[in-house]
């Protein structure tokens, strides 16, 4: 029908026109040029690539050892684990004496720091072991709000909270014995001496003489919980516990050691003296400085 076209066209100014793009890219000079497949630059083939992989059997002598290493060193990270979650709970328990001491030197108040346990498998106001429960509350007018000469409960609508309840999980107040006071470590730090110094299970030995509730406020909420052990920070950043003795002393002590539930560890027959991961928070007296001994 129609004349067959030339192979090569006259372009209007007389000369040959460019080849077209599709004639280009087959053009053997670019061809050479361009990448070539793996399969095709080795002589392979797909099915040659996949036959260099593992066999069946060495995927399973490889996930073997991978399981047999996981339950050799599960214990090792279980004892890291616990090790972290007691260091967490001490700087916890530090950070909120240091906010206690701060606000009644900052207020020129009085502060009070209660600590309560519960049972951690219970609900909560059930007294028992596993879960530690603070509270900071702090005097509304700037005085100790009760009668040093004859202490008594402390009148919730005199006393404003400070900050909210903090619970810490998986931790006993523990009782340890003293340190030899010869140097930083746990069994060496600052020894405590007088039992009314210390806060733990079986410390002070009598129940506070000012104890406090939370909440607080006016009118006189009902009680949740109610600190039968407590310390007082005075306005100068000096702290007492429980009142009980108004003696300031060289070093005062919180004992905290890790539980599983609500199971504490048994100490050693003797001594209190406590397996595993064991933490004494100390602080001075005078100056309310906290510092944290770990064993």
């Amino acid at each position: 029908m129609f004349p067959q076209q030339a192979s090569e066209r006259l372009c209007v100014s007389g000369g040959a026109c460019p080849e077209p793009a599709e004639r280009v890219s087959r053009s053997p000079s670019l061809n050479s040029q361009l990448p070539v497949r793996r399969s095709e630059r080795e002589g392979g083939s797909t099915l040659n690539l996949v036959r260099a992989g593992f066999t069946l059997v060495e995927l399973l002598i490889v996930i073997g050892i991978i399981a047999v290493l996981l339950v050799l060193i599960a214990p090792a990270f279980t004892t890291i684990k616990s090790a972290g979650d007691v260091t967490s709970a001490a700087y916890t328990i530090k950070g909120v004496l240091d906010t206690a001491r701060t606000y009644a030197k900052a207020n020129n108040t009085y502060t009070w720091v209660g600590f309560y346990e519960e049972d951690v498998s219970q609900p909560p106001t059930t007294v028992g072991v596993g879960r530690i429960v603070m509270s900071i509350v702090a005097s509304k007018d700037g005085t100790t709000v009760y009668d040093p000469n004859n202490p008594t409960t402390i009148n919730p609508t005199k006393l404003i909270q400070v900050g909210k309840l903090t619970k810490i999980e998986n931790v006993h107040l523990a009782t340890f014995t003293d340190g030899l006071g010869t140097g930083s470590a746990f069994d060496t730090r600052p020894a405590v001496t007088y039992d009314t110094a210390r806060i733990g299970d079986v410390t002070p030995p009598n129940a506070s003489l000012t104890p406090f509730q939370y909440p607080v406020g006016n009118p006189a909420p009902s009680a949740q919980y109610t600190f039968m052990k407590a310390i007082q920070f005075s306005p100068r950043g000096e702290a007492e516990i429980d009142n009980t003795n108004y003696t300031l002393k060289t070093v005062a002590e919180v004992g905290i050691v890790q539980t599983h539930g609500n199971v504490a560890p048994t100490p050693s027959p003797g001594p209190r003296q406590y397996p595993g991961n064991v933490v004494a928070i100390q602080f001075t007296g005078v100056g309310g400085d906290v510092k944290i001994y770990r064993r």
